[in-house]
């Protein structure tokens, strides 16, 4: 499988701030990549170089094995855009929006309306091609915003926060649009400070902070920098006839505590002993009021890896 995007050696500098630092980063045809960082971590900036907005110090990107530096209208045409603050014209209808982007990138005639009508469709906007944006909410603006990005098929689609300030419902559509987009072909970046977004359709992650990438991975290997074990809290009736040397001796268990009517058990995240814990307290007559299962989530290792405090830029 191929590499959409290589980042080699990316550096970017503003006087003596140096907001990109050395980085590399390849992206496979496919990927649904989550690129996560607090504020003035270097994202919109690596971004911007990579949508050619900015220019690099140093360092190479390539577009599909294209060096975007010698062939930057190769790299444009297979790049859409989807950026944070909603980039469309107030006083055009949706479909002369579609039009005039899709324009941008070659589209004439009959091709050129097919595809408008094609994107408009795909976000859901079809009956609203001669609507004026100024009209529509805020998640319709976010879905034409998407429309005027995918118009002309690009091979990379980059995702900016695509969902700030918007409805659950909108949320929720986005997103899916977002999976059927990869499931057409389309490899996406997609950046977000809602870590329950990432987690959900990413398939790998790359954390960047002070212009570096401190980690990269799925998921379950991001989590697993953190730590490798997880809690389970069971809430039983009585504690009176719990084993806790029983429970001890479950393969994958660390450790057992009891506290008045829970019990927490400390095991290894990567041995599935669930149902062996649950066997036990079946088999002791033990009756079990809830139980709850608690991993490190993406949020956990963004903050523990960036820090918690607030950055002003």
């Amino acid at each position: 499988m191929m590499n959409v995007l290589e980042i080699k050696g990316l550096t970017k500098k503003f006087s003596d701030f140096i907001a990109v630092d050395n980085m590399s980063l390849s992206i496979a045809e496919g990927e649904i990549f989550g690129f996560l960082g607090a504020n003035g971590a270097g994202k919109s900036t690596t971004i911007n170089i990579i949508a050619g907005l900015l220019r690099s110090n140093e360092g190479t990107i390539k577009i599909l094995g294209k060096n975007t530096a010698k062939n930057s209208r190769f790299a444009k045409m297979n790049i859409g855009i989807v950026p944070q603050d909603i980039a469309i014209y107030e006083n055009l209808t949706a479909i002369e929006n579609v039009t005039f982007f899709a324009g941008l990138y070659g589209l004439r005639g009959s091709e050129l309306k097919e595809r408008a009508s094609e994107a408009l469709k795909f976000v859901g906007l079809e009956d609203k091609q001669k609507s004026y944006p100024k009209n529509f909410s805020g998640g319709m603006k976010r879905r034409l915003n998407i429309a005027c990005a995918i118009a002309h098929r690009p091979k990379l689609i980059i995702m900016d926060e695509p969902t700030v300030g918007i409805d659950p419902q909108s949320r929720n559509y986005i997103l899916t649009s977002v999976r059927k987009l990869n499931e057409m072909g389309c490899t996406i970046i997609y950046t977000s400070h809602y870590m329950e977004e990432v987690e959900e359709v990413c398939s790998r992650i790359a954390i960047i902070d002070h212009g570096k990438i401190i980690a990269e991975g799925t998921k379950e290997q991001l989590k697993s920098i953190i730590t490798n074990t997880k809690d389970i809290w069971i809430e039983v009736k009585s504690t009176e006839k719990v084993d806790v040397n029983a429970i001890n001796d479950i393969n994958g268990v660390e450790a057992v505590q009891l506290d008045e009517n829970f019990i927490k058990v400390n095991s290894d995240a990567g041995v599935n002993n669930l149902n062996r814990i649950i066997e036990h307290f079946i088999n002791n007559h033990i009756e079990i009021r809830s139980l709850k299962e608690k991993a490190p989530n993406l949020e956990t290792v963004f903050l523990t890896l960036t820090g918690r405090n607030l950055r002003d830029q």
